[in-house]
């Protein structure tokens, strides 16, 4: 097909949004591997009314489309607070999604490059669905098995159209796998029990009974032991909120660990069920009948038996003391406990060889890679 028979359209109406969200079930649609999101969920996503992303950044959907059918999607995003915080003019690319056709690709592309230079930015950089603090990456090794929770997938051919196009690699991100049963190793053990003694270390797991209190403690350990990570942008107050209100549902108090040394808090883990091993079973709906299967899976087959270890950080006083290693630890022992016989700790950076080491020591593996890429626009 000619490139001129490609129309990119700005998504405006409700319609033109449940079609942007529902594009990836046709190019998915003989993907095993594949999770659909919940549709309800995304929807309220990209509500401006209901996520505060919007408060802080500006956000253009677009459509791709040949002879009446859709062929792919773009989002353009101008995050104001990592611009403000990194002193630079970013702009990113997400939720991409297109068929086996370079042109389709290419135009999405150059879509948003021109918004983001329209606004701006001198610097696309993604996918970033919408930041760091979200789903980024594409998907660069590890296509044998699905994504967890919050973690990207796509097919191989999106690397090949991106760097045909021109991006180069910005950062790698790994996810590492740890499956039950394995033995801890003696030392890793022994070092961690000596710490907690030491630094009059406790790591105690979060109260639901004092949340607003915990969700403080938690800000403001986040927004100070993540400040020098590459990518990073603070969250905001009602950004935090939000996502604690969200991720209240489906979190494990036991696997929320913080660390407080001579009572002070000193860093925090954050491990979830991965429902995503759910979400292949309810195909992105909830209702009428999605409840029922949802409570089928987690309640009586219980198939939810895998957690993703997905952020852990101490703040800078307390770095390089071996905390790091004894969140990963204690996870572990845990949900092990629990029923869960396996564990994805993602993402970590390519060039975080602290957080890298510890959990080689711990005798996790690198299974999937991810790549984020950028180009001067």
């Amino acid at each position: 097909m000619a490139e001129d028979q490609i129309i990119i359209q700005e998504v405006k109406t409700e319609k033109e949004l449940l079609q942007f969200i529902k594009l990836p079930w046709k190019i998915y649609k003989d993907d095993p591997n594949w999770v659909p999101p919940l549709i309800s969920e995304r929807k309220a996503f990209f509500n401006p009314q209901k996520n505060p992303f919007f408060e802080h950044a500006l956000v253009k959907n677009f459509l791709a489309s040949r002879d009446g059918e859709l062929v792919g999607r773009i989002s353009a995003i101008v995050n104001h607070n990592h611009n403000r915080f990194h002193n630079d003019r970013v702009g990113f690319f997400g939720f991409f999604e297109s068929i086996k056709d370079y042109q389709v690709s290419a135009q999405l592309f150059d879509t948003a490059g021109d918004f983001l230079k329209s606004q701006g930015m001198e610097l696309m950089r993604g996918p970033c669905n919408f930041s760091t603090n979200d789903e980024l990456g594409f998907l660069s090794e590890g296509y044998d098995s699905p994504p967890v929770i919050m973690m990207t997938y796509n097919p191989r051919y999106y690397l090949d159209f991106a760097e045909e196009y021109g991006f180069r690699k910005a950062k790698d991100l790994y996810a590492y796998y740890l499956h039950e049963p394995i033995k801890l190793p003696e030392r890793v053990v022994r070092v961690a029990e000596k710490v907690k003694k030491k630094r009059n270390l406790q790591i105690r797991r979060l109260n639901l009974k004092r949340l607003d209190s915990e969700i403080k403690i938690i800000k403001e350990i986040y927004n100070s032991a993540w400040s020098d990570n590459w990518g990073f942008v603070p969250m905001t107050d009602r950004e935090f909120d939000h996502m604690a209100k969200e991720l209240k549902r489906i979190v494990d108090p036991d696997l929320v660990l913080i660390a407080e040394v001579n009572g002070e808090p000193a860093g925090f883990s954050l491990a979830l069920p991965n429902i995503n091993q759910v979400l292949k079973k309810l195909n992105g709906r909830l209702f009428p009948l999605g409840i029922l299967k949802l409570l089928w899976y987690t309640k009586i087959k219980r198939l939810v038996d895998g957690t993703r270890i997905l952020t852990a950080g101490v703040v800078e006083k307390y770095r390089r003391q071996g905390i790091d290693n004894i969140f990963y630890l204690d996870t572990y022992r845990i949900g092990t406990g629990k029923g869960y016989t396996w564990g994805e700790f993602s993402w970590i950076l390519e060039d975080n060889h602290a957080m890298n080491s510890a959990l080689e020591t711990l005798g996790a593996r690198i299974y999937k890679k991810y790549r984020i890429y950028e180009m001067e626009i």
